[in-house]
């Protein structure tokens, strides 16, 4: 029987797994709040509709007569897409709504890791006043991270010593609407994603990658939802060694173990520091942008993984191109803070060369494609080096350059890898 697949969301990490799936037998069909163009053209059938409304989405499921789903983003996967999608019989690619608390209740995702005893954790304290969370702060012998409990989109977070002092950070804390609040030691290290396909209490692994959350040229500025990200052409990354990195799989490991019934992608965020390595988060999905440096490069047929993953059967080994990636994005000018919509985007698959091309949030005109004030498209170049894949994304986005667009263009260039090295071997005392 032919696979339909229903993929649910409309970003750039979705117009990834579209593209990944478009190279298998299966018929896509998606849905999401906003019209992808480049998921659009790859699918069936493209409704939009409210992917956090259970309903709304099963709906579409039976009517396009989907044998299997993939849930993109975190918010459907909160609002528990995947337990009406799993009631309906249409196994979905996605953990339900209670295992995805791993990322959505980030007080729970560390009481979990401390029940669990998950290597890794720091030290952290959750509050559920504001008050009580000032208090800790004055107390603390050392800097903070002020993490609100539940989804900010990758934007919530803010680290005393870095971002916000001590007096910013209460100010922040009382300012918010957050009514829970976790504290955590500052990790100082170079940060780093491995992410993992789990399911019948497996998981296959893919590449570490370093993802850029600041908005600006050399790590300056807000954060954002990511700026974008790079991998090697092996597992690890340059600042780090193999062992590293197969220590970053044991902890995904011993997390899966503790995880009754987990399906889907798990992310694992890690900080390694001069003490060892240390979990920053967990995610539920595949990161954005960092799907789009892991799908591109992955030889295994992604539906064998899902259809093995509704079987119960061993998933299937996982092998990748031994290729660099660069992923960077557009933006539009303002963001994040103050974003402009309604530039013009002067590029499409065609134009981009030998870099593939991911829309994110973008708007579809009679006359063009055009910005909103989310990010608005993604580039990504492989090549045998970090250096080569980066040239190839970079010159894309020269070619899409224009008034109401900016990146970051120091993302996966010579310089910026080599401070990461550098300060690594600075923590290490070598």
């Amino acid at each position: 029987m032919e696979e339909t697949v229903l993929l649910v969301g409309g970003g750039g990490r979705e117009h990834a797994i579209a593209r990944s799936l478009s190279q298998s037998d299966a018929t896509l069909y998606a849905c999401a709040g906003n019209k992808n163009p480049g998921i659009a053209r790859l699918a069936t059938g493209f409704k939009t509709l409210d992917t956090t409304n259970p309903t709304a989405v099963r709906s579409y499921a039976r009517e396009v007569d989907a044998t299997l789903a993939v849930i993109g983003p975190e918010a459907p996967l909160a609002a528990g897409i995947a337990d009406a999608l799993d009631e309906a019989g249409i196994y979905a690619f996605g953990p339900q709504e209670n295992e995805a608390r791993i990322e959505t209740d980030k007080a729970f995702q560390r009481r979990f890791m401390k029940a669990n005893d998950i290597p890794g954790c720091p030290d952290f304290e959750t509050f559920e006043d504001a008050e009580s969370a000032c208090e800790f702060i004055d107390t603390y012998d050392g800097d903070l991270a002020i993490k609100p409990a539940g989804l900010t989109g990758g934007k919530g977070v803010k680290v005393m010593g870095d971002q916000v002092s001590a007096a910013e950070a209460k100010e922040y804390i009382r300012d918010s609407a957050y009514d829970r609040i976790v504290l955590e030691e500052r990790l100082v290290g170079e940060e780093f994603t491995v992410q993992a396909f789990v399911a019948n209490g497996q998981l296959r692994v893919t590449p570490a990658i370093q993802d850029h959350k600041r908005a600006f040229e050399g790590d300056e500025g807000p954060n954002t939802g990511g700026m974008g990200s790079y991998s090697d052409s092996r597992l690890s990354l340059p600042f780090m060694t193999e062992a590293e990195y197969l220590e970053a799989v044991d902890i995904l490991q011993a997390t899966v173990d503790a995880l009754d019934g987990y399906k889907g992608v798990l992310y694992g965020q890690f900080m390694l520091t001069a003490d060892g390595l240390k979990v920053i988060e967990y995610n539920a999905r595949f990161g954005d942008p960092e799907a789009m440096n892991t799908l591109p490069i992955l030889q295994t047929d992604f539906l064998d993984v899902l259809m093995a993953a509704r079987e119960g059967e061993s998933l299937p080994k996982l092998t990748f191109a031994q290729q660099a990636t660069v992923c960077k994005y557009a933006v539009p000018a303002g963001y994040p803070t103050e974003p402009e919509a309604g530039a013009r985007v002067g590029i499409d698959e065609e134009s981009a060369g030998d870099a593939q091309l991911f829309y994110a949030s973008v708007d579809e005109r009679e006359d063009g494609i055009y910005t909103t004030t989310s990010r608005s498209f993604a580039v990504v170049g492989l090549g045998e080096t970090i250096t080569e894949a980066e040239q190839i994304a970079q010159n894309a986005l020269d070619s899409a350059a224009g008034d109401g667009l900016r990146m970051r263009s120091d993302i996966g260039k010579p310089e910026l890898v080599q401070r990461r090295i550098d300060h690594m071997n600075e923590l290490r005392g070598e």
